[in-house]
């Protein structure tokens, strides 16, 4: 893996998968945070209140040990790690499956399950584009109002990511820079004239 960039998804997605009856549908989200997870599985449950089961994995954060799996009720390991087993497969991270299911009234024993939460999530994989996105390094710019727009032309051109942005007399800006440009940013920021830069 190159260690400059990593994959994951940046919209939702949808699929379905039926066996004997019981419907497995998939969804996928890109995730910011725990909170915003929480949100989405419970605006989820509101949606499907009928459902039987709300399995679900995710995977959060660049070095890979912020995850969960859920099998909601269903035998244990049926559920979370099919799903989970997806998203690592394809090397993504800030990512989250959901997979309800509606019980058709037939039981799928231990083998369908995991094929079925398996496969759903699969399913829902394919249809949602993956991106690959630069690695940031945050960084807290203090800098005179005055050299705003040189210092917004940098972090436009380099494809920095703002978090924080407040223009006062003095200029304070939160931005993640692309790893793999980062020395290249620095220097032009440094090239500006009273531009303090703290790594955070």
């Amino acid at each position: 893996m190159n260690p400059d960039y990593y994959f994951t998804i940046d919209r939702p997605g949808m699929a379905e998968f039926k066996d004997r009856g019981s419907q497995f549908i998939a969804y996928t989200y890109p995730l910011v945070s725990i909170a915003d997870f929480k949100e989405k599985l419970a605006a989820l449950k509101k949606e499907h209140p009928k459902a039987v089961h709300h399995c679900f994995a995710y995977r959060l954060g660049l070095d890979g040990i912020q995850f969960r799996v859920s099998d909601d009720g269903e035998p244990s390991g049926t559920a979370g790690k099919p799903i989970l087993g997806q998203i690592d497969s394809k090397q993504l991270t800030d990512v989250l499956i959901v997979v309800v299911r509606y019980f058709g009234g037939t039981l799928l024993g231990v083998p369908g399950l995991i094929n079925a939460y398996k496969t759903a999530a699969s399913l829902a994989l394919q249809v949602t584009p993956i991106v690959q996105k630069p690695v940031l390094i945050n960084y807290r710019m203090e800098f005179d109002h005055t050299q705003i727009h040189p210092v917004m032309q940098i972090i436009k051109h380099f494809g920095c990511v703002i978090h924080k942005q407040d223009n006062q007399l003095f200029c304070v800006v939160e931005a993640g820079l692309p790893k793999n440009r980062l020395e290249e940013i620095l220097f032009r920021l440094n090239e500006l004239r009273s531009v303090e830069l703290t790594k955070c």
